[in-house]
């Protein structure tokens, strides 16, 4: 009998993450699900009202959708944390197929039209969880998929790595990611690992949904366009499998595009681009300095 392939969604206690896990739980996937929120309360929305969704929810969820979710408490500013995860994974496991760093960051004054040095200073801890947070737990992953000679590690990225998008401490930690994956690429070339930078559009979540209310000026249409997060955990289960699962490796793609290529719809919809609108991701350098 197959055993089920083991993934870590950071942050999954909500939004795009808690997303994530539940369509690799539909997928019969072993879920990790990290994050802080035992207890609602933690997390506000835009509005300052209460988010919804803890760890042990998302698990639930994962478990209810047909795969198995595991909760696990993490701060991933905390590297000791980090470490201890990995540790868990390994010791009830024997292995991890796949990684998507989602954890980041999100400061009250994201989406707020101001400029950054109006923003609170705390806007920047976006670069140390968000993109420092992926580089320790990619390392955490690398690990172990190089010794078991496969995995793939996913980033979830966005448009802003490229065009303006909630200002600069954002733009940077998307940027980051993608080139994370890129270097990470590189170094996995002929080990069975494969690392990915997705795009993703506007996505259905908590925080988008309080956005569309406080907001529906910026917002008109998004419910039209946006994706369901399982969405993308199909896409990287898509990838993981592709025949050109090598050439993808080390790439930033839209989620929406690769989806279309490799015949995977959201919920029977396919989803636009955004790439005239918004721009293009950075193509593979094949040049590479020691």
């Amino acid at each position: 009998m197959t055993q089920p392939k083991v993934a870590l969604v950071t942050g999954a206690s909500r939004g795009a993450g808690a997303g994530i896990a539940r369509g690799f739980g539909e997928l019969g996937y072993t879920v990790y699900v990290t994050g802080r929120t035992v207890t609602p309360g933690d997390a506000k929305g835009w509005d300052g009202s209460v988010l919804p969704g803890t760890v042990a929810e998302t698990a639930q969820e994962v478990t209810r959708l047909g795969g198995k979710g595991i909760p696990v408490v993490c701060d991933h500013a905390d590297d000791e944390a980090v470490a201890r995860v990995f540790a868990q994974i390994a010791e009830e496991q024997g292995r991890l197929d796949v990684l998507v760093n989602n954890a980041a960051y999100m400061h009250h004054q994201l989406i707020q039209q101001l400029p950054f040095w109006e923003k609170e200073l705390d806007a920047q801890k976006i670069l140390d969880v968000g993109l420092r947070s992926a580089y320790v737990a990619s390392w955490h992953a690398a690990r172990m998929m190089v010794a078991q000679g496969s995995g793939i590690i996913a980033m979830t990225s966005s448009f802003g790595a490229t065009c303006y998008m909630h200002g600069p401490a954002y733009g940077a930690q998307k940027a980051g990611l993608d080139k994370l994956a890129h270097d990470m690429a590189h170094d996995f070339a002929g080990t069975g690992v494969a690392a990915v930078s997705l795009w993703l559009g506007p996505q259905i979540t908590e925080r988008s949904k309080i956005a569309l209310q406080t907001n529906p000026e910026q917002y008109a249409g998004f419910l039209e366009m946006a994706e369901n997060p399982e969405f993308s955990a199909h896409v990287i289960a898509a990838i993981d499998r592709a025949a050109n699962r090598e050439d993808l490796s080390g790439q930033t793609l839209i989620v929406a595009e690769i989806a279309k290529e490799l015949g995977v719809t959201d919920r029977g919809n396919e989803r636009p681009s955004h790439r005239a609108m918004l721009g293009s991701p950075r193509p593979k350098n094949p040049a590479a300095v020691y």
